[in-house]
């Protein structure tokens, strides 16, 4: 469970205010929170360039299903069909700034308003049904992490 409280202090305005976060360890919880206070109150983007092949293609984020890492590229599956890029997935998360995008696996990120189901896999790993029969596996290591932000 996350706490929080409020501290007066003059040095700072509600304009400019610092904020602190204490934990034990930095894991990936903490790292998403930071993530989130770091993109507060910017609007995620409406259109999303994508350098494809000799092309610059435009993408809604709400179409993109799927991105994920195969043979060193990042293939992003849309509701259009599929685009091939060169950039990394980590850069992909930061253009983004969705927080519906959910990383799943060291080289998946998948977008919570395509998520359709997830069944149990093997060793503690689910699987994840996406719109347009897309599939991809949830690594157990951030099982915990889609749960919260499913509210379970």
């Amino acid at each position: 469970m996350v706490q929080s409280h409020f501290e007066v202090d003059s040095a700072y305005t509600s304009a400019d205010p610092r904020i602190t976060i204490a934990a034990a360890t930095q894991d990936e919880q903490i790292n998403q929170l930071m993530a989130y206070l770091a993109n507060y109150g910017q609007q995620a983007p409406t259109i999303m360039p994508v350098k494809a092949d000799d092309q610059l293609v435009m993408v809604k984020p709400a179409t993109i299903i799927l991105a994920d890492v195969v043979a060193g590229q990042l293939l992003i599956m849309t509701t259009q069909g599929a685009l091939t890029s060169h950039e990394r997935l980590s850069h992909f998360m930061q253009r983004v700034a969705n927080p519906n995008f959910v990383q799943v696996s060291k080289h998946a990120v998948l977008n919570l308003d395509h998520l359709v189901a997830l069944s149990d896999s093997f060793s503690g790993n689910l699987t994840a049904k996406l719109t347009n029969q897309v599939k991809t596996d949830v690594s157990r290591k951030y099982v915990k992490v889609l749960m919260q932000h499913l509210g379970i």
